[in-house]
């Protein structure tokens, strides 16, 4: 058997995708995006934009568009996803059924500004339709959480099978309290520090745990400091729980990817662990004076995953496990 089908016996392993989310709307910026992952390799995931990148008017030309580099040769590691306009947008449905046609190729799409479980099943059924004429039935779906009813129902909505990932947009939460909460939380420290946004990001974050799922962490405005882009990276993944990022600036990628990638030498330390579990049939060890049992196998698993999806450079002792 393979580890992960004796450490997890059934039960759902966490979804693993690349940490950093990286929004380009334009096709100027799409295409400068695409290059880049080129040079990295699917170490980030690009989200191609219709909801913010689409023209006034220009929506079905925009739609095609990035149903026409999703299908291209340029799209070398299928990690394109694309964000469709909102459920009361006109053009919701025909988002869908553009970018669907290259279903087969596509990361994965993402919904915004739901309002309830119920926008949510009405979402996935209108993707499922389109995903499976184009012969595709488990396109996975992001969800972005930044309405009050949304964030009200984020357990359940975590806990469906096609929901990989869920989102949390805080400008838009911010914006959804009218004044209550004031414009400095939606940059750090203040994001991280008041309690009605804290509350959101941390009911997120154990939604997406209890089911499995990846929570991803809302955008940093600043651009061109990359110091505080790490430092929003690194408070979202070691305090808020989250595995994942948005990215919208090529300058924050990097950074992004860094701060959520685990140390070497907690990489070395799980390989090593693992792979004496492996020879023991999994059975409990004791490693540098400390006992470990399928517990913490599955911790130090996750972190192999996370070392994978980042690219990082893997041990010897990791070759037989991944």
């Amino acid at each position: 058997m393979h580890p992960s089908e004796v450490l997890f016996q059934g039960k759902r392993q966490p979804a693993s995708i690349p940490v950093c989310d990286h929004y380009a709307g334009s096709e100027k910026l799409i295409r400068k995006s695409i290059t880049l992952q080129q040079e990295l390799g699917p170490i980030f995931d690009i989200t191609l934009d219709c909801e913010d990148g689409a023209a006034a008017g220009d929506e079905e030309a925009h739609a095609r568009l990035i149903a026409a580099l999703i299908g291209s040769e340029d799209n070398r590691f299928n990690r394109l996803g694309a964000r469709v306009h909102d459920l009361s947008h006109p053009d919701f449905e025909q988002d869908i059924a553009i970018i669907c046609t290259q279903a087969k190729r596509l990361a994965y799409i993402v919904v915004p500004k739901v309002e309830d479980m119920a926008g949510v099943m009405r979402a996935i059924d209108a993707i499922n339709h389109h995903a499976n004429r184009a012969g595709r039935d488990d396109l996975p779906v992001h969800i972005l959480i930044e309405t009050h009813g949304a964030l009200a129902e984020a357990h359940a909505i975590a806990a469906l099978p096609q929901v990989e990932c869920l989102s949390f947009g805080i400008m838009d939460f911010i914006s959804a309290h009218y004044g209550a909460i004031p414009g400095t939380a939606m940059r750090s420290p203040g994001q991280f520090t008041h309690p009605l946004v804290v509350r959101a990001k941390l009911k997120i974050a154990a939604a997406c745990h209890a089911y499995g799922k990846v929570p991803s962490h809302s955008v940093t405005t600043e651009i061109k400091d990359t110091t505080i882009v790490a430092g929003d990276a690194q408070r979202a993944s070691a305090e808020f729980g989250y595995t994942r990022m948005w990215s919208i600036h090529p300058n924050q990628i990097k950074p992004i990817l860094k701060s959520f990638a685990p140390r070497s030498s907690e990489v070395n330390e799980a390989a090593a662990i693992l792979a004496e579990a492996q020879n023991v049939q999994w059975g409990p060890i004791q490693h540098n004076g400390r006992l470990h049992d399928r517990a913490s196998y599955r911790y130090y698993w996750t972190i192999l995953q996370r070392a994978k999806s980042s690219g990082l450079p893997l041990p010897e002792a990791a070759a037989g496990l991944l």
